[in-house]
């Protein structure tokens, strides 16, 4: 939820930051995931020609709301870098301009304003990832014990004061000051479940269930569902700097899912095995040393990492260093279900790479079953204004 959500922007300062900019990985960690591809950024990959945007299989059903997805994103991607090096601000001034305005066929949309290009091989690999209903309550009562905790105060960026000035390269690691003024790691999953934060971080609400908080964590935002039956949806707002665990890659390597077992190597099949053996599923899911901190949102979906909301079927988590933000994608994936126009409005830790994308899927029973069974391998397609590649290629 990039997850989610990179659902918030950093806030940089010179010594220290408030927040990180990447919310937790989004795929449970079942599948092995393709090694990328050795280029720092698209602009450092091999880039070709894909087929003549002419003869791209688009339907007015798959376009009309990838249309209204990208005409959402221009309100940023018009304001913002690309950080994959393949466009300049100036390159979607046509695009979001036509946009605001097209009202003929969408299709012909695309096909007047892209082009399609090839990064790399183009091998594609895409997870899912949806957004997930949990119960909560806004206050403490009985059978509501998980907190559902904000940012907390102390939660910064900074160098350890042992590190070397050669050593300080890109952003500093998340951490906090002990009671020395030392430089230290944060808590991690262990220490917040049996209560360092008690009294010191703010509680937004609280979840009755730690199993499907810990996956709602994972998916990086959620709807908690309150007791008088109303909805409140929750974002990611920052995470602790301790180390991710996709935790279902340890289950099947311990054999605890997959082939010999009851449990399919899925994320139910995880929630399966974890629930009928609770002392040593949470064991495991404290591996996962990340923890998620949230903020409520007022929005009609959950924040992608674009800031703005991401929408199922429509919206897809990239890494922005191969995909800009806001650029169309075609993907053409095994499980047909994935095929189509999707708009690149959110990243996430476990999407790293050239053609490595996160199907978003909505909320309900339908999305969670979607996004925990996708694994799939294709082809994808980045569509760029038209012009980009001989710009970059003369």
């Amino acid at each position: 939820m990039h997850r989610l959500a990179g659902l918030v922007a950093a806030f940089s300062l010179a010594g220290c930051a408030a927040i990180p900019d990447v919310r937790p990985p989004m795929d449970t960690g079942v599948v092995e995931i393709p090694e990328p591809i050795p280029a720092d950024t698209a602009l450092a990959a091999t880039l070709s020609p894909g087929p003549a945007i002419e003869t791209m299989p688009f339907t007015g059903f798959d376009a009309a709301p990838a249309l209204a997805a990208f005409r959402a994103s221009c309100s940023k991607i018009l304001f913002r870098d690309d950080t994959s090096g393949l466009t300049r601000r100036v390159d979607w001034q046509g695009p979001c301009g036509a946009a605001q305005n097209w009202l003929s066929d969408p299709t012909d949309f695309f096909k007047s304003q892209f082009e399609t290009v090839i990064v790399g091989d183009g091998s594609a690999f895409a997870t899912g990832y949806y957004e997930p209903e949990i119960l909560g309550s806004r206050v403490r009562a009985p059978g509501y014990d998980i907190p559902v905790y904000a940012m907390p105060e102390d939660l910064v960026r900074a160098w350890p004061a042992d590190m070397p000035e050669s050593e300080r390269t890109g952003r500093p690691p998340l951490g906090r000051y002990d009671e020395n003024g030392d430089f230290v790691s944060y808590y991690e999953r262990a220490e917040i479940e049996t209560g360092v934060l008690d009294g010191k971080v703010p509680v937004i609400a609280w979840a009755a269930d730690p199993v499907e908080f810990f996956f709602l964590q994972i998916q990086g935002s959620g709807l908690l569902r309150l007791p008088d039956g109303t909805l409140m949806r929750i974002g990611y707002a920052g995470q602790n700097g301790r180390e991710y665990v996709g935790i279902g890659q340890v289950m099947r390597e311990q054999g605890l899912i997959g082939d010999g077992t009851p449990y399919p190597t899925s994320m139910q099949g995880i929630i399966a095995y974890i629930r009928d053996n609770p002392e040593k599923g949470a064991e495991i899911m404290r591996l996962n040393k990340s923890w998620i901190f949230f903020r409520e949102l007022d929005t009609d979906g959950p924040l992608g990492s674009l800031e703005i909301p991401v929408t199922r079927g429509d919206s897809v988590a990239v890494d922005p260093k191969f995909v800009p933000y806001g650029a169309p994608v075609w993907l053409d994936m095994e499980h047909d279900v994935a095929d189509g126009l999707w708009i690149a409005q959110d990243t996430g830790g476990a999407i790293k790479g050239a053609n490595r994308f996160d199907t978003f899927w909505g909320n309900g029973e339908d999305a969670r079953e979607i996004a925990g069974g996708m694994s799939s391998r294709g082809t994808s397609y980045l569509l760029l204004p038209k012009g980009t590649l001989a710009r970059l290629k003369p």
